[in-house]
């Protein structure tokens, strides 16, 4: 009994002890056999190519690659005659192999406050993740990168602000995890996208994004030097990841610019993931010096051969979808360096389809090649193992039946690590075609497409019923018979001799007939013909087409320059000292008004006739929200002085056309009212066709908006939790904040003085270096914030809405607050029901300076009108009130010496019209900036035969993409948002 248990120990022992047990994987799996390929094309790198080349495969690496070397005694040799070798692909910016985080439950109240304590104050900041955390491999979805043709890959848990570091994998579904993971930190990821892990309210808005990234790292540096007297785990992180690749999500070219500034300010170089419309500002991001990762998920056509639908497609969108995938041929032209990603592709199998696109644009099979193999892996920084096919590198490759962006050529083996994953047999025949052959007498036309898949059997016209199965050695057909009646089925079986099929026939009555099925000669000609088709194709590059600035519609097709202008013979309302001229002349010369005055020389200025007509200086809307992205609100606290309108200025807005066909030449984009304390504003010179920052004036005055009343206690809201509820509670909240901008003053003496963005602001209120322009209806909280602010030794610049302000408006003119109202708004909600038509005249008779704003995209179309309305509810002369939407704002704005009336030395900023500007018949002709004309009423005209035929035009393609086969998308109608000051994203 005791010899049997001892030999069951045994046994146990001996199985336990048993290293492996045999397995029947098959030999390419194992990556430490020596394994050689011999006889194929072998492209290395882009542009380099070893013909007849051998590579040497040992432990996961490239032992030896060449052309005549010597293999080694016992290797497993593969023949690859015929077939070419390529580096796999390198995917930059994947997320596969990481575990979906858990979502925040939803909740009906606001989250103000973080949700984990020894992190950063905001919840959306997690530079503490790393992607090993979440690491779990996916052999499924790994499955269709390698398909693809992908060997590698940095991902990265998509999630939050500051997303933490990523790693870089090999995909390798041959092995496991030890083998898998190349780097455990590749990068260090940024977004401008919220945490889906909590509900933190803040930022609710893109500024308040860009805010957040800034603050965050000036706080980081601040901790990198020991003054935290606590423990922050996010910061911690943020500086140990410091020197990897710093990599950030910003999506579209204007995204683009603002995260490079962004970098510039806390001094970093980011990677820039996004730009796939950057051709239409191709300059300023070279500008950037940012390395890119770009999408190309470029817009199938529009199915629009429905008219009604075609309506629903903005001239915009057409040409994005005849302009997007000549991105990356710009990009290169440009010497940008790109790699690419297969971001928002619904498949990476979608990848090659699209990087044909690129080619019909000049793109070359290099540089496509280079941008998913040695750029993303100079980006990466892992050319050491990847990225090219060189002795000591990782055997990543993957090997085609030809020339790798040619139609017909398909990806057979994808090696990873040495370990080999076939796709596709590459022994495996082509059998598709036209096929002949004649049993008992009646001839069958047999036709293979799809790759053996799909087949036709016709019996002279009669087409048979037929299904086909091909497993690359066996071809299967069984067909019915011509007679319908006849429900018996001929089965053919066959295999490939030369270019025909030669096999046995399996006939109803059972008998057997030996046949063969000729491949017919047409189709190799058809074949032919079909190659020299796409040889013309390739040479014939597809021209991007018309590209405008900006590039939607009413956009000029060359950026518009200043000219040397004289008007002749106008009625000049000069809003100066000298009233009201008629028959004048204004002479227009460096962007500056040169001379006023009559019968001036021309010299060599276009003279514009201006006979019958009024000029003006440009309508100033003290308050506005157009041209603004993503948010006007910045909601998530009651003080966010730390955001600024400036970050998110919206070039492309067709608002800013509209209000200049509107005689609008500057305008103050303010923040919203969602908050007492709100963001800083932005001041633009309304110029159509220039990007963001040269829109804003340079030297700009500081401003700020405040806020009062409904908005800011959430009274409207139903589950409002944030401070304040109360109009008193708003008092508070600037006495708070105001104490600790005196604190923060006193605190950058400190040799731990921390650097708060928020705080700088606040002081320069406090110093008087930046003008607040305040929300505000009811005259008790108007009374208020005066008192606030003489108690804190500066004044409130503007009250704006301020519909009781005729109740207050001696008191306004002894603080020296000025008022921008609207001319006859009132009971829209229940603060406003004391709100009368004359408040701006009763103002502006007891010595406030007064403005009329629009607060409205539509409005601002028409001030003009508005400030007629000063005439008719007051009695305010005609001269005055026209100053109410031109000179008056300007002085609020601090930037009457620059613009607002017609007067020698200031900025060129001028309207003609075709009749008295306050009457409602009167609309601009000719509406300048600087000089330059970013409006003119026959141009207009001309704009708009222009964009009809380039619009029939881009229809006309579309429907021949769609008549072609191509994929069509359904045209849905996309109205933009307008924003009002109320207007929250949460």
């Amino acid at each position: 009994m005791k010899r049997i248990l001892s030999l069951m120990l045994l046994v146990c022992f001996s199985l336990q002890a048993q290293e492996y047990f045999p397995n029947n994987d098959d030999i390419s799996a194992v990556s430490n056999v020596t394994r050689v390929i011999t006889n194929a094309t072998i492209v290395t790198s882009p542009g380099k190519v070893i013909s007849n080349g051998t590579i040497i495969i040992k432990n996961g690496k490239i032992e030896a690659i060449g052309s005549g070397i010597t293999i080694p005694k016992n290797a497993v040799i593969e023949d690859a005659a015929g077939n070419y070798i390529y580096p796999s692909f390198i995917e930059s910016y994947g997320d596969i192999a990481m575990k979906s985080p858990q979502r925040a439950s939803s909740s009906r109240v606001a989250q103000y406050d973080e949700g984990r304590k020894g992190y950063y104050w905001n919840d959306h900041i997690r530079a503490e993740q790393s992607a090993m955390d979440h690491y779990e491999y996916d052999e499924k979805e790994a499955k269709k990168y390698i398909d693809a043709g992908f060997g590698s890959m940095q991902t990265h848990l998509h999630d939050g602000i500051a997303r933490g570091n990523g790693m870089f994998i090999a995909l390798e579904n041959n092995s496991t995890d030890e083998n898998r993971i190349l780097k455990q930190e590749s990068g260090n990821f940024f977004s401008l996208s919220r945490s889906s892990q909590t509900n933190q309210t803040y930022p609710t808005s893109l500024m308040g994004t860009l805010a957040l990234l800034r603050q965050t790292h000036f706080d980081a540096d601040w901790y990198a030097k020991g003054h935290a007297k606590s423990k922050d785990l996010s910061l911690e992180a943020l500086n140990a990841k410091k020197n990897l690749v710093q990599i950030i999500e910003a999506g579209n070219k204007r995204n683009i610019l603002r995260v490079d500034k962004l970098g510039d300010r806390v001094g970093k170089q980011f990677v820039i993931v996004g730009g796939e419309d950057a051709y239409e500002m191709i300059d300023d991001v070279k500008a950037t010096n940012a390395a890119l990762i770009v999408p190309v998920n470029f817009p199938d056509a529009y199915d629009v051969s429905n008219p009604y639908l075609e309506d629903f497609v903005n001239l915009g969108d057409m040409r994005e979808w005849k302009q997007a995938p000549g991105n990356l041929m710009m990009l290169t032209k440009a010497g940008i360096t790109y790699a690419i990603t297969t971001k928002d592709l619904k498949s990476p199998g979608e990848l090659m389809k699209k990087l044909k696109q690129a080619m019909e644009y000049g793109l070359t099979e290099d540089q496509a090649l280079a941008a998913l193999t040695t750029t993303p892996a100079s980006i990466l920084k892992v050319s050491n193992m990847v990225g090219t096919l060189e002795k000591g590198k990782l055997a990543n490759f993957i090997m085609t039946s030809g020339k790798l962006f040619e139609d017909d050529t398909e990806i057979y083996e994808n090696w990873v690590k040495g370990s080999k994953h076939i796709l596709k047999d590459r022994s495996t025949q082509d059998i598709d075609g036209s096929y002949t052959t004649t049993i008992n007498g009646l001839k069958y036309d047999i036709t293979i497409k799809g790759k053996g898949k799909s087949s036709t059997v016709k019996i002279d016209s009669t087409t048979l019923g037929s299904k086909i199965s091909y497993d690359g050695d066996w071809i299967n057909i069984v067909t019915t018979q011509k007679d319908k009646d006849n429900k018996s089925y001929t089965r053919f079986l066959a295999t490939t001799q030369k270019n025909d099929l030669k096999g046995t026939a399996y006939l109803p009555n059972g008998s057997e007939v030996t046949f063969t099925a000729v491949k017919s000669d047409t189709d190799a000609k058809k074949e032919d013909d079909e190659d020299e088709e796409k040889e013309d194709d390739k040479k014939s590059i597809k021209q991007m087409g018309r590209m405008t600035y900006p590039n939607i519609g009413y956009g000029s097709e060359t950026k518009p320059t200043e000219e040397t202008v004289l008007y002749r013979n106008a009625t000049v309302w000069t809003n100066e000292q000298d009233g009201i001229l008629e028959n004048t002349d204004v002479l227009v010369k460096d962007g500056k008004i040169s001379k006023i005055g009559k019968n001036l020389s021309a010299g060599s200025a276009r003279v514009v006739d201006a006979t019958g007509k009024h000029l003006t200086s440009g309508i100033v809307d003290e308050h506005s929200h157009i041209a603004i992205d993503n948010g006007v609100n910045e909601a998530g606290h009651n003080s966010t002085a730390e955001v600024t309108i400036e970050d998110v200025v919206d070039h492309e807005d067709i608002n800013i056309y509209r209000d200049l066909a509107g005689g609008v030449t500057t305008s103050q984009l303010l923040h919203g009212s969602a908050n007492p304390i709100g963001g800083r504003s932005a001041i633009i010179k309304l110029k159509w066709g220039y990007k963001a920052d040269e829109m804003i004036y340079s030297d700009s005055p500081k401003f700020i908006k405040f806020a009062l009343g409904e908005n800011v206690k959430q009274s409207r809201y139903q589950f409002g939790v944030r401070f304040p509820q109360t109009r008193m509670g708003v008092e508070q909240v600037f006495e708070d904040y105001f104490s600790r901008a005196r604190e923060y003053a006193n605190s950058k003496k400190d040799a731990d003085f921390r650097y708060d963005e928020e705080m700088e602001v606040l002081l320069e209120i406090l110093e008087s270096e930046r003008f607040v322009s305040c929300h505000s209806y009811v005259q008790s909280e108007i009374n208020m914030l005066m008192k606030v602010a003489e108690k804190h030794g500066f004044r409130i610049n503007t009250f704006t809405h301020i519909l009781e302000g005729y109740k207050v408006a001696d008191k306004m003119a002894k603080h020296g607050v000025g008022g921008s109202t609207f001319s006859d708004w009132w009971a829209y909600k229940y603060e406003v029901n004391d709100a009368i038509p004359y408040n701006g005249a009763i103002m502006h008779s007891q010595g406030v300076t007064v403005a009329f704003n629009s607060d409205d995209a539509e409005m601002s179309r028409r001030l003009n009108q508005e400030a007629a309305k000063a005439v008719k509810y007051g009695g305010v002369s005609e001269e005055e009130a026209w100053k109410f939407v031109t000179l008056n704002p300007a002085k609020l704005l601090h930037i009457d010496d620059r613009t607002g009336s017609i007067k020698k030395g200031k900025d060129a900023d001028l309207v003609l019209w075709n009749a008295n500007p306050l009457s409602v018949t009167a609309r601009p002709e000719i509406t300048m900036i600087d000089g330059i004309v970013f409006f003119d009423m026959e141009r207009d005209l001309r704009f708009r035969e222009s964009i009809k035929e380039e619009r029939q035009q881009l229809v006309n393609e579309m429907i021949l993409a769609k008549n072609k086969g191509m994929k069509t998308q359904t045209p849905k109608k996309k109205d933009k948002g307008l924003y009002e000051c109320e207007t929250i994203h949460w």
